[in-house]
């Protein structure tokens, strides 16, 4: 196996691992106990807290419905699918 081969495929291996830890962080804020300031739930908001910024600045919270997680979740699908088709021709 080719090292460009490794790469491609712990990228996207990252990649779908990030996209179980918003969706985790999505699970939990539907806990209203869940104080954000304590571990592991502080740690899971420092990772994917920035991420999910970038498109709460795009979409604002309606009424309280924070929407911007599914725009995140699908550019890392998006992203996701083309790492393993890349993964993929390589390997042959």
């Amino acid at each position: 196996m080719s090292a460009t081969y490794l790469l491609v495929n712990t990228l996207s291996t990252t990649v779908s691992f990030y996209t179980l830890l918003i969706f985790v962080r999505i699970l939990l804020s539907w806990f209203p106990n869940v104080d954000w300031y304590n571990q592991p739930f502080a740690t899971l908001g420092q990772l994917t807290d920035p991420y999910l910024n970038l498109f709460r600045s795009l979409i604002p919270p309606l009424g309280g419905l924070d929407l911007s997680p599914i725009l995140g979740i699908f550019l890392l699908q998006f992203v996701s699918e083309g790492l393993q088709k890349a993964s993929m021709s390589l390997m042959y």
